[in-house]
């Protein structure tokens, strides 16, 4: 390849070859576009850039950083892996059962190729999409990926860039779509070495990591092509079906074209191009249906988008739990109002916010648009112990929740080892230098040092130190579980929703079959749809009158068109037939 980069007020850039000290320079010359042309590097290279004197640094577009986020850069020809998926066409996101994974935590040696040895049994229960939390580089070892730097490389402890490859081509032979988390509305702290180059960033706007991306400012133009020429080299290079696009609430764009919208477009030309499905979907918490809307309508054009408030209701219904942001949640009036409107707060008033919020979804928006979880990294990891619901649910509850995800009339989301009732903690873990990583420490600590978690959990708490490698490896999963004791029976349990799905699925079923949440005694609730979930959460047996039984759980049983639900239990009704989903 040539070396290349941008950087458009630099007097001088040279690139330097190799990753000694004192490797040679070769001065690079400048284009009249603020770009710089350097040396043809053949793969295996090390290499980075000195811009006026400073650095040297990696390359903004380098695809590995084998010595780590501080290191050079390494050429990684995308053309040697060879692929097994010509035939391939993609997995459409919207309605595809999605799994979300870290790679670091999924298996015990933490890589995407042992992460690719384990996918056949996600195909075996019934999974169609895999979602790969982010793997930018990171400082260090361990981490989220939500700090990550130079967003065209992967993570190297993760195998780097030909091990995602040979990833996505294993997944796509079992018939698994592959997403991937990717985080545009910042860089990590440690290792961002962006500055230098050029405007990738601006003040006019603060987010929650700092300044924002420059996405309207002067130099803007050449930082929204990094971002979506990255977007589409996922899916051109690494036959990725979709990604994931973190926060996109801190995207802040005034142009007349927005971001989102432009990347949307570009990413459906693509999809013409290369024949094969190719999804967008937006972490959102706007509560804002003009994010799916199609760019021809002034909209975002994304795909889909997550759905939070359905999660809020969800959990708090089952936990009881009030605090923070679940403080308008709880009833089963506000878990009726998420399945049939989508969003809660749709304009009304949020007690955690201080102010109205959100917009209701227009009529006739297709609900797959939206995903939907009972658990997931966010929900889960910023708890302060990290703890899954699977820790405190009953099993009857667990199973209640699956069924309320997977038979919803929304796009469903799994998070891993839910499928069979992980107990293990997901916690937030770090690894980064001292100085740094003493501060992230002290950070989270003090993040919750109150709050009610006392409270919540009943006593005086112990806050995982996220730099303490203890922290990473209590998060990892323990799939042995799946066959023991109650959770092999939500394992079974699993396999029978996704069994029943196919009838959720019948053109015009939820029209025949609309949607609602209802209380027939206190924590006996019922999901209403073309499968019926009725969930006895309470300590007595009830009845009532149904035929077309299908999968329970726990104490059911049948005669004479009379259902009896134990406590704990959970029976499903068969309401259309499962005809061609």
């Amino acid at each position: 390849m040539i070396a290349s980069v941008w950087a458009p007020d630099a007097g001088a850039v040279a690139c330097r070859l190799g990753a000694a000290p004192g490797s040679p320079e070769v001065a690079m010359t400048r284009g009249d576009d603020g770009w710089w042309a350097g040396p043809e590097l053949a793969d295996g290279t090390d290499y980075a850039f000195v811009v006026d004197g400073a650095g040297p640094f990696p390359d903004p577009r380098g695809a590995r950083l084998p010595d780590g986020v501080h290191g050079p850069s390494r050429v990684f020809d995308i053309a040697t892996h060879a692929w097994t998926d010509g035939e391939w066409r993609g997995v459409d996101a919207l309605g595809a059962v999605t799994y979300e994974l870290h790679v670091g935590t999924f298996t015990r040696a933490g890589t995407l190729d042992s992460a690719a040895a384990a996918l056949p049994r996600l195909a075996s229960v019934g999974i169609q999409m895999v979602e790969l939390m982010p793997l930018a580089p990171m400082p260090g070892e361990r981490g989220w990926g939500y700090d990550g730097v130079s967003v065209y490389a992967v993570h190297e402890p993760y195998g780097g860039p030909a091990a995602l490859q040979r990833f996505v081509d294993a997944a796509h032979r079992l018939g698994l779509g592959v997403t991937l988390d990717v985080v545009y509305n910042h860089l990590g702290p440690d290792g961002n070495y962006l500055g230098p180059f050029g405007p990738y960033f601006t003040d006019a706007y603060e987010t929650p990591w700092g300044w924002a991306v420059n996405l309207d400012h002067d130099g803007s133009v050449e930082v929204r092509r990094y971002l979506i020429d990255n977007a589409l080299r996922w899916f051109r290079d690494f036959h990725v079906d979709a990604l994931r696009l973190d926060a996109v609430h801190e995207l802040h764009d005034h142009s007349d074209r927005h971001f989102l919208a432009q990347l949307s477009d570009e990413t459906a030309a693509l999809a013409a191009d290369l024949g094969r499905v190719l999804s967008l979907v937006a972490e959102s918490d706007l509560n804002d249906a003009t994010m799916i809307a199609p760019t021809a309508d002034g909209g975002r054009g994304m795909t889909a988008q997550w759905d939070d408030d359905v999660h809020h209701a969800l959990h708090a219904y089952l936990t009881g739990e009030r605090h923070g942001y679940y403080s308008d949640f709880g009833s089963v009036e506000a878990l009726d109002k998420a399945y049939r409107k989508v969003f809660v707060h749709d304009g009304e008033y949020s007690t955690f916010r201080g102010k109205n919020w959100g917009a209701p979804v227009p009529p006739g928006v297709d609900r797959r648009r939206f995903v939907v979880c009972a658990a997931n990294h966010d929900q889960v990891g910023n708890r302060a112990l990290g703890d899954r619901p699977s820790a405190s649910l009953s099993p009857g509850a667990q199973a209640a929740s699956l069924a309320f995800v997977l038979l919803s009339p929304f796009t469903p989301m799994l998070f891993m080892g839910e499928e069979y009732g992980e107990t293990r903690p997901f916690q937030f873990f770090t690894d980064h230098a001292p100085t740094l990583g003493a501060d992230v420490t002290a950070g989270r600590l003090d993040e919750f040092g109150g709050h009610g978690w006392e409270d919540l959990y009943g006593g005086p708490i112990e806050v995982p130190d996220p730099q303490d490698r203890a922290t990473f490896l209590r998060s990892v999963i323990d799939t042995a579980e799946a066959s023991q004791g109650v959770h092999a029976r939500l394992a079974q349990w699993v396999a029978e929703l996704m069994g029943a799905r196919p009838s959720t699925l019948v053109p015009g079923a939820w029209d025949r079959h609309p949607v609602g949440v209802s209380e027939d005694a206190p924590r006996v609730v019922t999901l209403t749809g073309p499968v019926t979930v009725r969930a006895n959460l309470s300590n007595t047996p009830v009845r009532f009158e149904a035929r077309d039984v299908g999968a329970t759980f726990g104490l059911v049983t049948t005669g004479d068109g009379v259902v009896t639900v134990g406590p704990d239990s959970v029976a499903l009704i068969i309401n259309e037939p499962r005809g061609d989903a």
